[in-house]
């Protein structure tokens, strides 16, 4: 496989130097990469600083993040604009605050589409879609309004929203942290088979170590802005090096032996 991204920045907030330092990180074509570490490690600022969304934050932002043989940040907004939401896509963690209260589903998925093309059937792609991650195919569903939505559905439509163009890698920012236990096993499953389907890449980004070793090739452990070890999941819960990563793993919940089950 060929290497799709390549990240190697550092990322300072007025007030908050060193957010993310000198962090390096790459992800080849149709790979899944999960990204662990506790609150406040500079997690969702890589997720947001790979798409070119840290302006608004006021963010500075230094070194390359190489995308497809491009480094978006040399490229004009214009150029990022065809490319985010296309080839680079983006779930966050917070599904009926990242949709449009003021649309209905159906209004924003077209919104979606037209962003990048002017042909094609935008409804008949969307319900095709909402058959594969688990929604109604139904157009009376398309009609609805985010606040008539569970947030599991929330989720998925926003899922069924990012990949509408197959893009080339998609990021998951804490897909799964308002989500029950079944909807979050379920809404895992539908990363993993997406991906596998679609052929493309997953930064799948979480606090949760065994969601993501259930799902990804390769874990990255990312401590105080910088990732301190990289591995499989195999390998990382046998034989952790670095002690930030035996921490996380020494925190895992255990069934206590007097409630286990047999």
């Amino acid at each position: 496989m060929s290497v799709l991204l390549e990240v190697d920045i550092s990322v300072d907030y007025p007030g908050r130097p060193g957010a993310l330092r000198d962090l390096r990180l790459t992800i080849e074509e149709g790979e899944m990469v999960g990204l662990c570490g506790e609150s406040g490690s500079g997690k969702s600022t890589l997720a947001l600083a790979i798409p070119g969304l840290l302006d608004w934050k006021g963010a500075t932002v230094r070194g390359r993040i190489e995308f497809a043989g491009r480094d978006l940040r040399r490229l004009s907004a214009r150029e990022m604009r065809s490319i985010r939401g296309r080839d680079l896509a983006l779930v966050l963690q917070s599904p009926l605050a990242s949709l449009n209260p003021a649309l209905r589903i159906g209004s924003q998925l077209c919104e979606s589409w037209r962003a990048h093309r002017r042909d094609g059937d935008w409804k008949a792609c969307s319900l095709e879609l909402f058959e594969r991650v688990r929604l109604p195919r139904d157009e009376g569903f398309l009609r609805r309004y985010p606040r008539q939505l569970s947030v599991g559905q929330a989720q998925r439509v926003l899922i069924a929203m990012a990949v509408l163009h197959r893009p080339r890698l998609l990021i998951a920012d804490e897909p799964t942290s308002a989500l029950d236990a079944i909807t979050h096993a379920e809404t895992l499953d539908l990363f993993r088979g997406l991906a596998r389907e679609l052929g493309m890449a997953l930064l799948f980004i979480s606090h949760d170590l065994l969601s993501v070793a259930s799902l990804c090739d390769r874990i990255a452990v990312l401590s105080s802005g910088t990732i301190v070890e990289t591995g499989g999941a195999a390998e990382l819960f046998a034989s952790p090096r670095h002690p930030y990563t035996r921490a996380l793993l020494a925190a895992i919940p255990r069934v206590p032996d007097a409630c286990a089950v047999g």
